[in-house]
């Protein structure tokens, strides 16, 4: 987390916010500073004290960003709707398009309540809880990812929230074309992995899909002796579409640790396997179990997972280039995208799919 701010920071002019806070929605108090938050790598997250009211306000970043995403009617409208449904997701409290910046902001935004919680993003996260409590929640977030998919979408209003058909062939032409217009270098280890993955699997079905499940993006709480997932972040790639492609995500950053030195090294993550951390097949078998389903083989999702990731990978080190991120923690984000292209070739050349403790590409 940063620190305090009590004037104008990129992204947010403090004191001009406060005033139009203070007379567009009263009930929330006034801020009396914000502080940006770290840990994401895209959208902008500032920490508003209001007293009473502790919020979040989120906000696409500055400069450079990728075509279609950072679209924050999409995160507002789809946690205002899985609230609904009882999915841990913070509680809404409006969106604004501030695009002429009465409000100090200066795009597209949205308000949310701060949910109490701790992240786990590193390994001194994991100090002072137990294997088995760090097993427990690693199981406990393969059944939320499984409740969300088991949200049938007409019955929360989200049935019009995507196109579930013809999705993966989408997702592959959409990142293929963020590839090219977000790359600095050449890259034909990744531009190679795009190829070949056409032609895309059958369809496992359709649900909302987060887009960027992983344990970095929950917020959870301790209860007792046992740690709950209180809230999960950062809805901004969701839709309607394929299941598996969440179940593949949370899978290729679960293993970050063990795809390559350079992931291993440069990825955020709490998972560590000798902590108490289960391998993702024990993750896949309670995913499974909680939806009642057979999961097929993963190869072409795990595959679609790491080239998606190592596109976000090169966007996000063009946009750092350009001067457009603002925090800590970016300068080394472009040595992962070669690790997660060769991990994606390792998954469609037949390797195993699920990598075991200590096992490297």
């Amino acid at each position: 987390m940063g620190e305090a701010s009590t004037g104008p920071i990129p992204g947010l002019d403090l004191d001009r916010f406060s005033t139009w806070l203070q007379s567009q929605h009263p009930e929330l108090g006034k801020p009396s500073s914000a502080t940006a938050l770290t840990g994401g790598r895209s959208n902008l997250t500032f920490a508003l004290d209001c007293g009473e009211n502790q919020l979040v306000l989120r906000r696409p970043p500055l400069g450079h960003v990728m075509e279609t995403a950072h679209d924050m009617s999409r995160e507002f409208t789809v946690q205002q709707a899985l609230q609904q449904a009882g999915f841990p997701v913070p509680r809404m409290h409006f969106m604004e398009d501030d695009r002429d910046g009465k409000s100090g902001v200066g795009t597209q935004f949205y308000v949310m309540d701060k949910v109490g919680g701790q992240p786990f993003d590193s390994l001194d996260d994991n100090r002072g809880f137990t294997p088995d409590q760090l097993h427990q929640l690693s199981l406990k977030m393969a059944r939320t990812l499984a409740k969300l998919h088991n949200v049938r979408p007409d019955t929360v209003g989200l049935e019009q929230f995507g196109r579930p058909e013809g999705y993966l062939e989408r997702q592959v032409r959409r990142w293929t074309k963020q590839l090219a217009a977000s790359s600095s270098r050449e890259l034909p280890e990744l531009e190679e992995l795009s190829r070949r993955l056409t032609p895309v699997p059958e369809p496992s079905g359709a649900s909302i899909v987060h887009g960027d499940y992983k344990l970095n993006n929950a917020l959870v709480r301790v209860n007792g002796d046992r740690l709950e997932v209180a809230a999960i972040l950062d809805w901004e790639m969701s839709t309607l579409g394929d299941p598996l492609t969440d179940l593949a995500l949370f899978g290729l950053y679960w293993q970050m640790r063990y795809l390559d030195p350079v992931t291993a090294d440069v990825f955020e993550s709490s998972v560590d396997y000798s902590a108490g951390y289960p391998a993702f097949d024990e993750l896949v078998e309670a995913y499974a179990a909680e939806r009642a389903i057979a999961v097929p083989d993963l190869t072409w999702h795990l595959a679609f997972a790491a080239f998606k990731t190592a596109v976000i990978t090169e966007s996000i080190h063009y946009r750092h280039l350009s001067g457009g991120t603002v925090g800590e923690g970016f300068a080394r984000i472009g040595e992962m995208t070669l690790p997660l292209a060769r991990a994606g070739h390792r998954f469609l050349d037949g390797k195993s799919a699920v990598i075991q403790p200590a096992e490297r590409i």
